[in-house]
């Protein structure tokens, strides 16, 4: 198949309050392409029907990020975009020298609204923001921590709080600086070579439950980003949201990302409900259930999730999966900078998936309809997805082997090695274009990757035959016949038995060949309520047997060596393709499926670095890991004739309904 992918209402009633600060400024503005199976090349221009994939980076902070300048970060705009296209450049806390092996086709880069690119100016002897006695704190903090501690402990408390230092969030400041990263962007955006979106970060946080989200904008950016000053609740977000739709015609949208660390909030059957000053929102007995607003509100605002980045995986938990050997990939356990473990439940995508659907029976949106995207999340100016080259993700705390490797904790809370390098976002896109990409992300047609650029199409459908991923006109007659991932199957036909899946993946030229492909079912049990899933191999390497006994497919062969961190890449597929059909098909239930691509074991980053110092990996994280691919999702939806009930507490929580 070596030529299959050659081819190339009421806004008053429905936004309630406006924040105060943002109310002054709001309304006052006006890759790789698929040219051969195996040799990906760059987009020469025009639209592809069929599509092209692009990689790229949905997330990451320059030295305009608040928390970036203040652990020493002085990359800018301009170093970030130049890495990211391939050009040579220097760590900016220490000087080392960086060139990615595979450029990318895009780039977000998503300061922090909060302070957006204000404190770099302390260090701009020409601006008057360096004349106060706080900013030169800061600033001498940068060198030396034992100088700025009260200055930044003032600043982290400011956000914590949601009561920002006024001087620095004026109207004029952010709409200057702002502008500033708009026409930088402008100037690095090459249509058909190299995307530079516009976006930003809202970084809500309150008692250290990250409700993060980052936010795009298609091709006209909005006047100013909202920021957690203005409120720490996505319900008032997702009101910028719809002014800018439906006021100023500006298309937007945000993308959540560590329900990991939300402490169980990103995924919860509650409305996210309070303020910093009124902590009575912790406690999941006073919350409320979430209602048809809500649901339908997140649902129209949010359509992507980010499952992967340097604070950990957050598909899965060994406690809500435990029949899932893969679950426990790259754990990040603790609320940032707290410590304190993070509560599991309502934290992790897939019990959000199907959280989303009970929700959906009984308030008639599904708010977790999200596909997938991953990023880096990197505090230092770069784009660190490829394992061997990993050079930490917060600053002068982790930017040598050394720092990243010591066993006691940094100044984040955890020690260097407990991160993850940054994860890779493909888009199925017509062209390498702002519109393309952001019109890519919004259809769902996405998936995100732990690193590796492996290549991966999911389809859905319901006549779709057996050899369908053999046929050189694969990519043509799937769309045709049926819907690719992050879409609803169409409407079942009387006389078909189960919805057939057509999945094909290959692998990363630079990285690891595959294992297995999985598909990934999950649906509520009709008895309980409880979440379910099935874990289902359709397509693996090395001719190995699946276990009669357990149902195990048995591991592929690890050929890493440890103590030089090489591996022979032996083992494996360079391809893997399936067509299968769910053999547990309820038409009366409604379900989702999505597919995890697996690599064979490579070296973790922090056994390249061990390496380097000639010292044991540490033995607290995996001296291998299997990186992977997560599709954005297929939903089922039974038509109401056949629809069972989605639950046992459907009648009890209906009393909560608001």
């Amino acid at each position: 198949m070596s030529d299959v992918f050659t081819r190339k209402s009421n806004p008053g009633a429905r936004f309630g309050r406006l924040p105060v600060m943002l109310a002054a400024v709001l309304m006052s503005a006006g890759a790789w392409a698929a040219e051969s199976v195996g040799e990906p090349g760059r987009d020469k221009r025009g639209a592809n029907p069929l599509k092209n994939v692009y990689f790229g980076e949905q997330h990451m902070h320059t030295r305009n990020s608040f928390d970036a300048f203040t652990i020493g970060v002085s990359a800018t705009w301009n170093d970030a975009y130049r890495f990211a296209k391939g050009e040579k450049v220097k760590l900016s806390t220490n000087g080392t020298p960086m060139q990615r092996r595979t450029p990318y086709d895009f780039v977000a880069i998503t300061d922090h609204a909060e302070y957006y690119g204000v404190l770099k100016e302390f260090a701009n002897p020409k601006s008057e923001l360096s004349k106060s006695d706080f900013a030169k704190q800061i600033v001498a903090g940068v060198k030396d921590p034992s100088k700025a501690g009260p200055a930044v402990q003032k600043l982290i408390q400011t956000l914590v709080q949601a009561e920002p230092l006024p001087e620095y969030v004026t109207s004029e400041l952010r709409k200057d600086m702002w502008q500033r990263f708009i026409k930088t962007a402008d100037a690095h955006n090459d249509p058909g070579k190299f995307t530079a979106l516009y976006a930003y970060e809202w970084t809500s946080i309150p008692n250290g439950a990250n409700m993060h989200r980052n936010v795009f904008f298609k091709d006209k950016p909005a006047t100013v980003p909202f920021s957690s000053f203005d409120s720490v609740l996505p319900q008032d977000l997702w009101t910028y949201l719809e002014i800018q739709r439906e006021q100023e015609d500006v298309d937007v949208f945000a993308i959540p990302h560590n329900s990991n660390v939300s402490d169980g909030w990103m995924f919860s059957d509650r409305m996210f409900m309070g303020t910093p000053r009124d902590k009575k929102y912790a406690s999941r007995n006073l919350g409320v259930y979430m209602d048809t607003r809500y649901a339908q509100r997140q649902s129209e605002n949010e359509p992507l999730f980010e499952i992967h980045q340097t604070k950990g995986n957050s598909e899965a938990h060994p406690w809500l999966s435990p029949n899932d050997e893969f679950a426990n990939f790259e754990p990040f356990p603790s609320l940032i900078s707290l410590g304190t473990p993070s509560q599991i439940k309502g934290g992790y995508y897939r019990q959000g998936l199907v959280e989303g659907m009970k929700i959906e029976n009984e308030v008639g949106f599904n708010p977790y309809k999200m596909g997938v995207v991953a990023g880096a999340d990197v505090h230092s100016g770069y784009q660190g997805n490829e394992e061997w080259d990993w050079n930490g993700s917060h600053g002068n705390l982790d930017d040598t082997p050394q720092k990243r490797l010591n066993p006691a904790p940094n100044a984040t809370g955890e020690n260097g090695f407990t991160v993850s390098s940054a994860g890779t976002t493909a888009v199925w896109a017509t062209e390498n274009t702002r519109a393309g990409i952001w019109d890519g992300m919004k259809s769902k047609e996405t998936y995100g990757t732990t690193g590796t650029m492996i290549r991966l199409r999911f389809f859905g459908g319901w006549d779709y035959p057996s050899n369908l991923v053999k046929d050189k006109n694969f990519v043509d007659k799937a769309y045709k016949g049926g819907v690719p991932m992050g879409q609803d199957l169409p409407a079942k036909p009387d006389n078909t038995k189960a919805p057939t899946f057509a999945v094909w993946a290959q692998k990363d030229p630079e990285s690891g060949n595959l294992d297995r492909v999985q598909i990934i079912k999950g649906w509520s049990n009709l008895r309980t309520g409880f979440p379910a899933e099935k874990i289902y191999d359709v397509a693996w390497s090395d001719n190995r047997e699946v276990d009669t006994q357990t149902g195990k497919l048995a591991p592929v062969r690890n050929t890493v060596d440890v103590k030089t961190a090489t591996y022979t890449n032996d083992s494996g597929d360079t391809q893997l393709s399936a067509v299968w059909t769910d053999p547990d098909f309820d038409p009366g239930q409604k379900a989702v499926y999505y597919v995890r691509v697996l690599e064979v074991p490579t070296p973790r980053w922090s056994t390249y670095d061990a390496v380097k110092l000639g010292v044991e990996p540490p033995a607290a994280v995996p001296s291998t890991i299997q990186e992977r691919a997560y599709s954005s999702p297929i939903w089922y939806t039974p038509h109401p004739s056949a629809a069972k009930s989605l639950g046992s507490e459907t009648s009890d929580r209906s009393q909560h309904i608001q």
